[in-house]
Formats: structure tokens, sequence, C-alpha cells
């Protein structure tokens, strides 16, 4: 209702004229009143009056309460409705409540019984639409999401039309838990909100957890919630990933690096399908699509020394392997495209174009760090660029260098995949003064995925000794 109780546009529509003035006199001195003797006069007065509230009675000519209660909902789905009637069957009152009736006065009712259903009417309104107003907000706050992360497949290649029609096959299904296998930087998180819009779900949330980040001691308070007081700091409720992603997707990204016991953990949850919050002792179900996502490859996964076989197979119902960006070289125009343009509309420049030259040395790289690295390269190259074209000049990794190369031989093209992510590890961390934080996010990788990357080639910093 939009007004105020002392500002009420209500409408009465009751055959019976004692219930009629009875209602009318004890409303009139508060609120604007308005009668009909039977349903054709009152929708004749919904259309041509304002009318914030509708007391009508169930037994009527031309339809009864419950005909009428439906087509006011459905037309004025603003109005709230109480509904009137001598009858004290249960089914009538439930059903009343079912098709959208706010409130329910049982004939004969006193003057003080009518006051108070209209006030619990008022409130129950008001509660309504700050809900409304925030399930508006809400969906403004995703398209806003989507619209910044976004989760189009950029690509012609075979192998991203295969990942798309995988895609749709599995998005189809209610909640055929997903494992996306890939290397850092292959896009996987989008892939998962991919199917996440393409599916039934699109309407609810997609949560995206870094298991990999998640310590054990708060495993249960992530994922379950807790109430207030149920351990030192936990200072008000929260709501865990289950609650929170409740009809959604959850998304869970790097499941290859969490441990055993977490791992034991999950797997509970997934087979129940129900959790307890902490500080309390009720079982809660949920109803979520899981998508996981790793870089190890299935023989790792499956050896049984790092991940459990039973949790591989909860979580692998279908799997997509995404090939690295190395192997569907065709898409990196398109994709060096798409981010030129978006990224220049965020940065305000006006870059109409890619030179050639500069084309062909993005295609000669093994690009280790896969559509991320490309995505930063070109950022960088946007930033760099004071016209209107990209150049070779503009990717300073991998431009020319030295006297020992062919003249148009780019630096970085050698075709050791292992030697160039080493040297691009090398070169980040020259780049941020050996900061490894720095190095890391630079490199659009995790701080603990940096160090296993200088431990498996070895890179000290100045100063360390081997």
């Amino acid at each position: 209702m939009k007004q105020a109780i002392h500002t009420l546009n209500v409408l009465i529509i009751d055959d019976d004229p004692i219930v009629r003035n009875m209602v009318q006199s004890n409303l009139k001195d508060k609120l604007n009143v308005f009668v009909a003797a039977k349903p054709s006069i009152g929708f004749q007065l919904l259309s041509q009056k304002q009318i914030d509230l509708v007391l009508m009675d169930f037994k009527m000519p031309e339809m009864n309460g419950l005909q009428m209660l439906e087509k006011v909902k459905s037309e004025y789905t603003d109005i709230e409705v109480i509904m009137i009637s001598s009858s004290d069957d249960m089914d009538t009152v439930i059903g009343a409540l079912r098709k959208g009736a706010a409130d329910y006065c049982r004939k004969p009712f006193s003057s003080s019984q009518l006051w108070l259903a209209i006030e619990r009417t008022r409130k129950y309104s008001v509660l309504q639409a700050g809900y409304k107003r925030e399930v508006k907000k809400n969906k403004l706050l995703k398209a806003e999401v989507d619209r910044q992360v976004g989760y189009e497949i950029i690509g012609s290649s075979a192998a991203i039309e295969n990942i798309q029609k995988q895609m749709q096959l599995v998005a189809q299904t209610p909640d055929t838990s997903v494992l996306l296998i890939g290397e850092s930087g292959t896009g996987k998180e989008l892939i998962a909100r991919g199917i996440h819009q393409l599916s039934s779900r699109k309407e609810e949330l997609f949560g995206a957890v870094n298991m990999s980040a998640v310590p054990e001691t708060l495993f249960e308070s992530e994922f379950f919630g807790h109430k207030k007081g149920s351990f030192t700091g936990a200072i008000t409720d929260k709501a865990g990933w289950f609650e929170s992603a409740n009809k959604g997707t959850l998304f869970f990204d790097e499941i290859g690096e969490m441990g055993m016991a977490l791992q034991v953990k999950l797997l509970r949850v997934l087979e129940d399908r129900k959790y307890t919050r902490l500080g309390t002792q009720q079982h809660q179900q949920f109803d979520i699509r899981i998508v996981a996502a790793t870089n190890k490859p299935v023989e790792v996964l499956t050896d049984g020394q790092s991940f459990r076989l039973d949790l591989f197979h909860r979580i692998g119902t279908f799997i997509i392997q995404i090939p690295p960006l190395r192997e569907r070289k065709e898409d990196i125009p398109l994709l060096v495209d798409y981010f030129l343009k978006a990224l220049c509309e965020k940065m305000g420049k006006k870059i109409s174009r890619v030179n050639a030259e500069a084309t062909q040395l993005l295609m000669n790289y093994s690009f280790p760090g896969n559509i991320r690295e490309l995505k930063n390269m070109v950022e960088r190259a946007i930033i760099m660029c004071p016209d209107s074209e990209l150049l070779p000049a503009h990717f300073s990794l991998l431009a020319p260098t030295g006297t020992n190369q062919q003249e148009n031989e780019p630096a970085a093209a050698i075709y050791d995949l292992k030697e160039l992510e080493k040297r691009t590890i090398e070169q980040a961390l020259v780049k941020v003064k050996y900061n490894k934080a720095e190095a890391a996010r630079l490199l659009n990788i995790e701080w603990n995925a940096l160090y296993r990357r200088m431990q498996k080639y070895n890179i000290l910093l100045p100063g360390e000794v081997e």
C-alpha cells in the first residue's frame, strides 16, 4: 500500500447491506471508504479509484470470493485483500491465504478485530514493499556483476565450439556436478558462470569460493554458517555458502589444493545434501549445483595420493577439459579484439586496431599464463599506446630485442614451455623488485601457486642460497 493508514482508500465488496454499512461506519472517520454490492461494481471502482485495500466477502453473486481474490491479485498486484466470511472452514482460510489474501476475518467481527486486521495488513504491506525493493536491487546488482565479470566465451576454434556444446548439454540438467580441468588462466570461472547462466538457476546466486584459501579451522563457519556466540569471535549470526547460494550454483575454484581433512568434510555434506549451522542442532537441506575447477590433470586427481577418489567421483559427474590458449591460437585475434574494445571503453582510450606485426608476435607466443596473461598484455599495451594503433613496441615483453636474433624474430619466440614459464616468472620478479606478492598479482596467480613454481624451477631471490 502506498499511503499511511489515515489516508488509505478502502473498498468493501459484500452483498449484505448490513455488513457494508457496519464496516463503512467504523472506517469512514479515518479512511476513505468505497462500497460495492457485487464484484462487477467492485471492479468498476478498482478501475476508477486508487484503491489500497479491499475487504471482500467469500459468498457473493457473479463469482465467489476466491475467484475474485485471484482476479484482483492478478490485475492489481499492489492491492492487499482481507477476506471476510461467516465460514470457519479451514480450507477456505488456507485457500484465501494461498491465493494472496493478507488476512482473514470471520463474521461476526467486532470493530477492534477489523482494525487489528487492517493494521496487520498495513504492516505486512510495508514489509512486502521493502522486500520487493530489495529483490529489485539484487537483480540490478546481479545484472551489473554479470556485465562487469561477464560470461561470454570468446572464440571460433573447434575446441571452443565443443566446450560450448558441452556447456549447453549439462546446463539443461537440474543439478549435475561439473568438474572443469584446465591450466591456470584458461577461463574456468567464466565457463562455470556460463553454465549457471544457461541453466534454470540463472536467477539465483552464483557463488565462487577459492578452496585453497579456506583455512581448516574456518571451513564449517564459511560453508555452514554460525549462530552468534557459537565460538569466540562469532559476534553476529552468519549465513554460510550453502545457505547463501541455495537454489543457485556454487563454484569451487582450485579444489585440487584442498587438504585431505577438508575433503572428508566436503564429501560428507555433498553426499547428505544437508548441513548444520554452528551453534545449532538443526539440519538444513540445500539445493545447489556444484561446479568445481582444478589445474591438476585427471591422472593426479585419481591416483589417491593428494585427492580422495570418492570426492572426485562426487564432483566429476560431468568433466569438461579446457585446452590452453597455445592449442587454439586461431582464437587469439578474436580475444585481442574483445579485450581491446572492453578495456578501451573502461579506460577511456580510443585505440581502434592492432598492428599486423603485433598480432603475429602474439600468435608466436606460447602464453603459459593463457587468456589471463593475454588480457594483461593487452591492458599494458593500451596503457603504453599514445595513438590509435597497438604496435609491437607496446608489447614490451614480446618485442624483438638483442643483436643475435633474426630481424623479425620475437625474443619470446622459443618453444620450450617450461623455459618460457620460468623466464616469465623471473621477469615479473625483476619488474616488482622481487616482491613475491606483487609478482603473483602481476602474473594473475595465487601467491602459493607462485611459490610452487619458484620451487619447481629453482628460482631464487637475490641473497638466497640454494
